[in-house]
């Protein structure tokens, strides 16, 4: 068996693995780091999702909305090093409503939310002029968020949406990124100090009076180390078990699709926008008594909830929306590669219709688009799982939810302070596992679940 050593090993190569093996590295000065994947870097989940950030965050408390805050200010930080390399902007969300009874209700989340930390919420008409995102860059735009309650006013900015819409919500410290190059990026800067990565897969991790030993790898190598990472993404729980421990985590699978908007109804510089409204796909009568006769498509005529979302990508000579939408959240084992439900691509492109009018010239299109996906690993209250382990020297990084993107420097920020014993942020005790033991966190627990700022 081949012997070697490392100051730190990391299970999983995903943006969560890479960004604290960068800030072990480049931040904290940790260079005998090993990552082990038996994939190549960043291609199990992290390239599969929309790639955006977001500080717009619901409670109870600050915590995730102070933990996100941070994470994009390293994500603007790096930007600035890098020169922009992933291509950060920050064009906003935009959610929208068509139901004047839900405008007292977003007034309400407004306020909550920019009281936490957000930023203002600037309502309109009013007294300051609306400002609209620029396409790219994140410098000197607004923060907090625009209410606008004008109809007019919404289609002056956005024509493509549905002539019904009576209300808007441009949420403004949000964004997105080229997340493969991102984290290429990282992986870069901290291999150049002497990071590892190996394509190999962890068997078997040894343990000798509560503390780490080493970990075996498929390939017949043993790494001693006394520090161990696990970053696996959806596998966090499998590779829990190797160490005996129960990691109260699980997953759902999202899909989403690509899809080419070759008519170009929706502007290559649109923001993210959210349909904030249930509703019910637009069948013909002929389609509905087809749907309808079959217990396999009948669920096809249920209303669906909120949270159609799209944005743009590729410039005009590549027009694709990618589109995703949270209607089917049951948990399940992870499986690779994972498959998704037939019809995904023809519900999300009715669905987004609902929106966008003009995308209704493409039903009955759905298999042209392109569909993929991730697992989303998860507590049971939709924060992550970021600090030590109960055996010496093991550490984990992962229930990073549909936000691993967004809040992944933060993430490795935290995850390296701990490994090297730095001061740690305020906000760090929520995230160990060792807060399920306390009383008054299990008392919370019952104020919000797994849905929890999810969109």
């Amino acid at each position: 068996m081949k012997g070697s050593s490392a100051d730190v090993v990391i299970c999983g190569a995903g943006m969560a693995g890479v960004s604290a093996a960068y800030h072990l590295a480049v931040r904290q000065g940790v260079t005998n780091v090993v990552v082990v994947d038996e994939r190549a870097p960043l291609t199990l989940t992290s390239d599969k999702g929309t790639e955006a950030y977001r500080n717009w965050w619901p409670g109870p408390g600050d915590t995730m909305l102070r933990f996100m805050n941070r994470s994009i200010d390293l994500l603007e930080e790096l930007a600035e090093e890098s020169h922009n390399c992933f291509q950060l902007n920050r064009r906003g969300y935009v959610f929208l409503t068509a139901d004047p009874v839900r405008i007292p209700q977003m007034k309400q989340t407004a306020a909550e939310i920019s009281a936490l930390g957000a930023g203002p919420v600037r309502q309109h008409p009013g007294p300051s002029p609306y400002v609209p995102s620029p396409p790219q860059g994140f410098d000197k735009v607004p923060t907090g968020a625009d209410l606008v309650l004008d109809r007019k006013m919404i289609r002056e900015q956005f024509p493509f949406v549905a002539e019904d819409v009576v209300g808007m919500l441009h949420v403004r410290r949000c964004g997105w990124m080229d997340a493969p190059q991102l984290g290429k990026w990282l992986l870069g800067q901290a291999q150049a100090l002497g990071v590892r990565v190996r394509r190999d897969r962890v068997e078997k991790v040894s343990v000798a009076n509560g503390r780490m030993q080493s970990i075996h790898l498929q390939s017949g190598e043993e790494i001693s180390t006394d520090a161990f990472v696990i970053a696996a993404g959806p596998y966090v729980k499998q590779v829990g078990d190797m160490l005996g421990l129960d990691i109260p985590v699980f997953n759902e699978l999202h899909g989403k699709i690509a899809f080419t908007d070759t008519l170009g109804v929706i502007p290559r510089e649109a923001p993210l926008m959210i349909w904030n409204d249930p509703l019910y796909l637009p069948w013909t009568e002929a389609e509905r008594r087809e749907l309808a006769a079959t217990e396999e498509t009948r669920w096809l005529l249920e209303e669906f909830p909120a949270g159609v979302h799209f944005r743009p990508r590729g410039a005009t000579d590549n027009p694709t929306l990618l589109v995703i939408w949270t209607y089917d959240t049951k948990p399940q084992e992870p499986v690779w590669p994972p498959t998704f439900d037939r019809y995904l691509p023809e519900v999300l492109l009715r669905g987004l219709a609902r929106m966008i009018p003009g995308l209704s010239a493409y039903f009955g299109q759905g298999k042209q688009a392109v569909v993929d996906g991730g697992y989303y690993c998860k507590t049971r209250e939709n924060r992550p799982l970021i600090g030590p382990l109960p055996i010496g020297g093991a550490y984990v990084i992962g229930a990073l939810s549909g936000y691993g993107v967004m809040g992944s420097q933060a993430a490795g920020e935290l995850l390296a302070a701990h490994v090297t014993g730095g001061e740690l942020p305020n906000y760090a005790p929520a995230f160990l596992l060792e807060r399920y033991g306390a009383p008054g966190y299990r008392s919370l627990l019952g104020n919000w679940d797994a849905s929890s700022g999810q969109l």
